[in-house]
């Protein structure tokens, strides 16, 4: 497997700064944005576990194990212990290249492969377990002045983290750095309103969980969605069904205290409640959280959905019947048209079939009948009301 040049941002790496720290003095970062939801002040063989389980470490490893660690693409660290006056004591924690200090960590150590379940990676030989005991980095005086690199790499870069890491990330510099949102944005190159977008999702979800109304640890799936939240707030239909302001937003407790329920109400459709056997109504963000959307913009139908019924019935009093009536009959002549296409080469002679045809014709027949009675009556309603009309116009003249 080919190891892959790395981008790090809007500058290369100097190669003058770069140092070799043995690997006993570096230390995976539990502030890991990549690990945002999933760990909090765990140990290093934790991260290590949830790096080689969730983030394909596998990959990294296989290439290091082949070509070694890549001067060129040194870590990036902090010193965790700035007051040690011994080098040898100090400790650097690694905050870019957390994925590759895992694989050189597990390549050197047989115990931990076997412990994490690691047991496909390759051995290594003497000489490369010697070689990776010390690894290039480049050592930074504090995270702010790695946050645009890392940002730049991470957010619309090519190695991309979720939604959920990217948010947190974007909180943690604007909050901690006091960098302003759409200083963010111009740094990292966003053009789309990303950074705002997020930022805006992860101040209501903040909210959710500070509120009680949402426990992420209680969602009835194991793996975390944010973007259908970070998507959902960032319309105008679910800004007014929590009651938030698109601005106001960008600021804590984005959501007002009287909607609090709703804000409940909404994390419960997107992600469910596992204690309670709730499961989520959206399944899948497209086309469910566009559905949900034309459902809690209509009390009727909203009442449906609250009352128990599936989202696809709620969205059916949402759109109204003459909505529905038109979309049966432009999906009905589609599925004829594609039926027609394949007519000679998907029909045999089966009877089944030709009375599946039959009975459709006779549906047909039977609704173009309502729909030419429907018709006429209209017609004749029409002209009826033009012809009191002109009676008026007349009398009137007279």
């Amino acid at each position: 497997m080919e190891h892959s040049r790395v981008v790090y941002g809007p500058f290369e790496p100097d190669p003058d700064k770069i140092v070799d720290i043995p690997i006993e003095q570096l230390l995976l970062d539990v502030d890991n944005p990549r690990l945002a939801w999933r760990a909090e002040g765990t140990r290093q063989r934790d991260l290590i576990e949830l790096l080689w389980v969730q983030m394909a470490v596998d990959e990294v490893a296989w290439s290091i194990a082949k070509n070694g660690f890549f001067r060129s693409e040194p870590l990036f660290v902090i010193c965790s212990n700035d007051d040690e006056r011994d080098p040898a004591k100090r400790r650097y924690t690694v905050v870019e290249g957390n994925r590759r200090m895992a694989a050189v960590l597990l390549l050197r150590d047989a115990d931990l492969r076997q412990a994490v379940g690691a047991t496909d990676l390759p051995e290594i030989s003497e000489d490369r377990r010697r070689e990776l005991g010390r690894i290039p980095a480049i050592v930074y005086p504090d995270r702010k002045s790695l946050w645009a690199t890392v940002g730049f790499r991470h957010i619309n870069g090519i190695q991309r983290w979720d939604s959920f890491s990217k948010a947190k990330y974007v909180a943690g510099v604007h909050e901690s750095y006091g960098i302003r949102l759409d200083e963010i944005a111009d740094t990292i190159g966003d053009r789309h309103a990303t950074v705002r977008r997020l930022y805006r999702g992860y101040k209501v979800l903040e909210q959710a969980e500070s509120e009680g109304v949402f426990d992420r640890e209680d969602q009835s799936r194991n793996r975390f969605y944010f973007s259908h939240l970070y998507t959902a707030v960032d319309q105008k239909a679910y800004q007014d069904f929590l009651g938030i302001d698109p601005e106001e937003a960008l600021g804590p407790n984005p959501v007002p205290e009287r909607k609090l329920p709703e804000l409940g109400e909404l994390m419960t459709y997107l992600y469910g409640k596992k204690s309670e056997g709730i499961e989520p109504v959206v399944r899948k963000q497209n086309p469910d959280l566009n559905t949900l959307r034309e459902v809690i913009g209509k009390p009727a139908a909203l009442s449906v959905l609250r009352s128990g019924r599936s989202l696809d019935r709620a969205h059916q009093v949402a759109i109204g019947d003459r909505r529905r009536f038109l979309d049966a009959l432009t999906n009905a002549k589609v599925e004829l048209q594609n039926a027609k296409s394949v007519v000679t080469t998907g029909y045999a002679g089966e009877d089944e079939a030709f009375e599946t045809m039959e009975d459709i014709i006779s549906i047909a027949e039977t609704v173009a009948d309502e729909m030419a009675r429907i018709r006429e009556s209209a017609r004749s309603a029409e002209a009826g009301h033009v012809s009191a009309s002109r009676r008026r116009r007349t009398a009137s003249h007279d």
